[in-house]
């Protein structure tokens, strides 16, 4: 497995905001330099049932 990787807010919200546009999930990890596909269906996904709060948690 690889390492652990924590993305600042603002990256996470620019995201989200590119998602909601409808920019394409490969151009958004090529644009931020986003590791997983899956990685950016969660943060909408939190966004989206009004989980802001977990943006800003850090392990």
């Amino acid at each position: 497995m690889g390492t652990r990787v924590s993305y600042p807010y603002e990256i996470k919200m620019k995201e989200v905001e590119m998602k909601l546009i409808g920019v394409p999930t490969k151009q958004i990890l090529e644009e931020l330099n986003i590791r997983y596909s899956t990685q950016v269906e969660i943060w909408v996904r939190w966004y989206k049932n009004g989980e802001l709060e977990r943006f800003k948690q850090t392990i």
